[in-house]
């Protein structure tokens, strides 16, 4: 008894221990765990990354200044919105800094897209360009024209002449007028001798009335212009038809444009023209082509168009710069995309824009190749690559490519192929320029043979697929692995040995469902080899099923938009969206993956 009241009692004490331990200390654990956790905040706070809006690459684990472009760094978190490779994020002070200036694709027809903008000169009129010539030999006695510039009148005096062969010509006249009754003949011949040295009639009949020789004669002008260049002094002697004045007639003269080569073809002879000298600024002066030069420079790409304008007053001067507006009669009936030519950036043959990225919390410029057209005054005509409303970077485009090129995204001088695989984007490489047009005919063929396997399935026939996927096989094997080199061919074996695998694979299981699981294989091998390879004569659509590969999806190739789900047939023949498209004259969105805001509805 004695014993269980001890332990009773040490219970209690124990009890009475443990509940004063709480009231003293329970609130300070709930604190110490509370602090813990801030504590934790705090230290995950600390670790915050921060980076460039232009220089992702750039991470420090506090604020400041990009060590690249000085500009202040910004919270990782903040730096990313869309995760698309394509499409470079800034901060809008970096838009300020960088002066980003978008405008909208817009369409434009018998306005402005009716019109070019061409530059030019004054020339003189090549068919009223003289030279006065000295008709009879002999030494400049006196000059009455002394300076390049000076104006001169058809029949004005230009020059006294002292000729030895004149005054001999005289004496024979003289001579000849005293056999006059016998031998008229040889007076006739003398007066011509003078004649044929365009001495004038009055001249020579002083000479036969008098009996006197003249020892100088006056040269006069035989054409009006305007001296170019005097080619004489006095004291010369000169030779019978030596040049003595270069002479131009200013009373009319050629305005001649440059015309680039692919802004001829919306020329033609008669279309009007207006253009303003800097001479007199505010005013226009109008005039018509007349003429077309039939050769272009090889070296500059033009060719010269030409207006004649009269020049009365003298205004138009040669070598005078002019601006001209030629009104087009036949791009005015054309209506198209355009966008200005400020907007494009150039590499080899391809042409860049960088479309700004709607409904995102941050800047975004997405990376767009595109397809011109014609040269329409400061813009060009859009064929592929966009749609009318969207807006293009026109002032600032060589900041934002610079920027992705240093984060190696695409850009100008970093073209990449991208993929989406298993929610990653996937690198391919871009040998389409590099790739003979016979290697892409001969994958050509290999895409017919598993088109025939894509039928089989949508009918859910596995003996006819696997007939398709042995002439697959063999068609393979003609494929002509030398057409390319280097990286492309060991690219090539890689993709050849996974298509050829697959297709065996599909050739040998008489399991459907096994079959279909290798064709999405298969599938993804053929569309990474067209995409990296090109494609040379037909377009190709690439369609996805998100329900298949148990609800990860996977990738066919078509050459019809419409779809037919090779991977579950007519249980959900419709099943699916277009996601990209392959062709011989790719848009600028080909060989890329295709923003959800352009999909197709997903079809049941």
């Amino acid at each position: 008894m004695k014993n269980r009241t001890i332990i009773i009692l040490l219970c209690f004490a124990a009890f009475i221990g443990l509940g004063t331990g709480y009231f003293l200390f329970g609130g300070s654990t709930e604190k110490m765990a509370h602090d813990l956790e801030e504590n934790d905040q705090q230290v995950e706070s600390r670790e915050e990354i921060w980076t460039c809006s232009m220089h992702p690459s750039v991470r420090q684990p506090e604020p400041g200044q990009c060590p690249i472009c000085g500009m202040d760094l910004i919270p990782l978190s903040q730096g990313a919105s869309s995760g698309d490779p394509l499409i470079l994020e800034m901060t809008p002070q970096a838009v300020q800094l960088a002066n980003i200036q978008t405008i909208a694709v817009g369409q434009q027809g018998n306005g402005k897209a009716g019109t070019l903008q061409l530059s030019g000169k004054i020339k003189a009129d090549e068919r009223r360009v003289s030279n006065q010539v000295a008709h009879i030999p002999g030494r400049i006695e006196k000059l009455f024209v002394t300076f390049s510039g000076e104006s001169v009148k058809k029949g004005q005096k230009l020059a006294t002449l002292y000729s030895p062969e004149l005054v001999n010509a005289q004496r024979e006249l003289i001579e000849a007028i005293k056999w006059l009754d016998t031998k008229p003949q040889l007076v006739e011949a003398a007066r011509n001798k003078l004649r044929y040295w365009k001495i004038d009639e009055a001249t020579i009949q002083n000479v036969e009335s008098s009996g006197k020789v003249k020892t100088s004669i006056t040269l006069f002008a035989d054409q009006s212009g305007i001296v170019s260049q005097r080619h004489i002094a006095v004291g010369d002697y000169v030779r019978e038809g030596q040049v003595l004045f270069d002479l131009i007639d200013l009373s009319r003269i050629w305005v001649l444009f440059d015309a680039y080569e692919e802004d001829l073809g919306k020329i033609r002879i008669g279309d009007k023209i207006t253009f303003t000298i800097p001479a007199n600024p505010g005013k226009s002066y109008a005039a018509t082509i007349s003429f077309i030069d039939p050769v272009i420079d090889p070296q500059t790409r033009i060719a010269t168009l030409r207006a004649e304008l009269a020049n009365p007053s003298g205004l138009f001067k040669p070598e005078m710069f002019v601006r001209g507006t030629l009104t087009s009669g036949k791009a005015q009936k054309t209506t198209q995309l355009t966008i200005p030519k400020t907007a494009v950036l150039w590499t080899g043959k391809r042409s860049v824009v960088y479309v700004q990225v709607p409904e995102l919390d941050i800047p975004s410029f997405s990376f767009r190749e595109v397809t011109l057209g014609e040269s329409v005054g400061d813009q060009y005509q859009i064929l592929a690559g966009l749609d009318e409303g969207e807006r293009v970077v026109v002032n600032g485009a060589f900041v934002i490519d610079a920027a992705a090129q240093l984060n190696n995204m695409s850009s100008m001088m970093n073209r990449q192929v991208l993929v989406k695989k298993e929610n990653r984007i996937l690198t391919l490489p871009d040998y389409t320029e590099s790739t003979p047009v016979l290697f892409k005919q001969q994958l050509g063929s290999v895409a017919e043979d598993y088109l025939r396997i894509v039928e089989s399935m949508v009918a859910s026939d596995q003996a006819e697929a696997a007939t398709a996927a042995d002439q697959l096989i063999k068609d393979l094997s003609k494929v002509d692995m030398s057409l390319v080199k280097g990286k492309a061919h060991l690219y090539w074996m890689d993709q050849a040995n996974a298509i050829r695998s697959h297709s065996t694979n599909i050739a040998k299981w008489n399991d459907l469902e096994k079959q279909r699981d290798q064709f999405r294989f298969l599938s993804d091998a053929l569309i990474n080899t067209l995409k990296v390879f090109g494609v040379s004569d037909h377009t190709y659509f690439i369609q996805h099923c998100p329900m298949a590969n148990h609800n990860k999806g996977a990738n066919w190739i078509s050459t019809d938009p419409k779809i037919r789900n090779p991977y579950f047939g007519d249980e959900m023949l419709t099943c699916g969206t277009n996601r990209d498209t392959l062709s011989p004259n790719p848009r600028g969105t080909n060989n890329q993956e295709i923003p959800s805001t352009q999909k197709n509805n997903h079809n049941h």
